[in-house]
């Protein structure tokens, strides 16, 4: 057991108040020169996490040279946007978010991300810029070998056709990964080889795609997508942590597919929940077997290279849904469990405020305690039953933000935009 009182107390002696965007120099400072700094979100729907992300990663556009942001979502939609912070297309930031139109859809055609994307295109235009915008996640798989194939015949490669024959493989499941990973992992009707040989196919003839408008990178992740989907969507079905990690090594992939199109140096922040940029070595996620992007990130280019920045919350209300795919809804976020992570930052002043994790304080915090994580889907009345994440929080992120009270991020509408 630990000691409340003793962590409420250093809580107070560590914390930095964070009242406005200039308050977050102490942050910036500790980021240093690393070249993956991670920033993560305890909710999928919460407006506070989006918005201070966003000051943030403007700090570290415009200070210290970062070039991409890299976020949780689907690669085909976050290159749409990334076609328009760029000036290629499309013509609108409200047309940009047209593509974010699966479920769970507020996670970014919101409001705050809207400001976000308004603003990059604004820098890249006055500053000659390139900083980039993209999807890191592994569920596109359709969207994606669709892209491939609208690419491939735009450009007249005969590669087309290995794309074409890769997605005939899948068309027989009717976009319902549930049912090919049925098929795949336990009567071995797969894809695996369309995909590997389109995969390999794209990689060998990459440089022949290239216009000027990021092709080459375009159809590489895509294939990287169309791979490691099929591996994701056997293994989800089997149980156990495959998927899992399948999901978050891919992530990584992408990561470094990126990286190695802008070139030695590159300078890369991550938008993802705190479950996959906080190192799940602190958290009992290790004991099944879990990996996540912020412990892949460490241990493949040493903790000093990468800083993670945690978010929570004690109470207010979030965007979420009580069922997977069915409508989103502003749910009530009840105070923090007594003796969480939360409800002792609350403790300790109800304030904003953050705290930077260093060898000098982290005994301080170096207990396993409750820390809140909020999904897609959510039931506010039985969190205590499974939203609190055991974790050594020093040990999990660099530095902790904590927003006493939240708000739900407001959704954009997409019906009314694709009329």
């Amino acid at each position: 057991m630990f000691d409340d009182k003793k962590i409420i107390k250093a809580i107070k002696q560590e914390a930095f108040p964070f009242e406005s965007k200039s308050d977050l120099s102490a942050l910036i400072e500790a980021v240093g020169e690393c070249p993956f700094v991670l920033l993560g979100e305890a909710s999928h729907g919460t407006s506070e996490f989006y918005e201070v992300r966003t000051e943030i990663s403007k700090i570290l556009i415009q200070e210290k040279g970062f070039q991409v942001i890299g976020v949780e979502g689907d690669w085909p939609s976050c290159f749409t946007v990334n076609n328009f912070v760029k000036g290629f297309n499309p013509s609108t930031a409200l047309d940009a978010l047209k593509d974010f139109n699966r479920w769970p859809t507020w996670m970014w055609a919101n409001e705050e991300v809207l400001s976000l994307i308004k603003w990059l295109k604004e820098y890249n235009q006055k500053t000659q810029n390139n900083v980039g915008f993209y999807g890191l996640d592994v569920y596109s798989l359709w969207e994606s070998m669709e892209e491939i194939i609208r690419q491939l015949e735009k450009s007249g490669s005969g590669d087309v056709e290995k794309a074409k024959k890769a997605l005939s493989c899948f068309e027989p499941f009717h976009r319902k990964p549930e049912s090919y990973g049925i098929s795949a992992a336990f009567y071995g009707e797969d894809c695996l080889d369309e995909v590997t040989e389109l995969l390999t196919t794209l990689r060998k003839n990459h440089l022949q795609y290239e216009n000027g408008h990021e092709e080459s990178l375009n159809l590489k992740v895509n294939g990287l997508v169309a791979l490691n989907a099929e591996h994701y969507y056997q293994s989800m079905v089997k149980g156990g942590p495959d998927d899992w990690n399948i999901r978050d090594h891919h992530m990584v992939s992408a990561i470094e597919e990126i990286v190695k199109y802008y070139g030695e140096g590159t300078k890369v922040i991550i938008w993802e929940h705190n479950t996959h940029i906080g190192d799940a070595r602190a958290t009992d996620m290790a004991k099944e077997g879990l990996v996540n992007v912020g412990q892949i990130l460490r241990e493949k280019y040493g903790k000093d290279q990468v800083y993670a920045v945690g978010f929570g919350t004690h109470r207010g209300t979030v965007m979420a849904a009580n069922r997977w795919g069915e409508e989103m809804e502003v749910m009530n976020v009840p105070q923090a469990a007594l003796g969480s992570w939360e409800d002792l930052m609350h403790a300790a002043g109800p304030n904003d405020k953050y705290i930077l994790f260093n060898n000098e304080n982290a005994h301080f915090f170096n207990n396993e305690i409750g820390h809140r994580a909020i999904g897609v889907v959510y039931n506010p009345e039985y969190e205590h039953l499974g939203n609190y994440v055991p974790s050594v929080m020093s040990e999990r992120y660099d530095a902790f933000i904590f927003i006493d009270e939240t708000k739900a991020l407001t959704p954009i509408e997409l019906a009314s935009l694709l009329t």
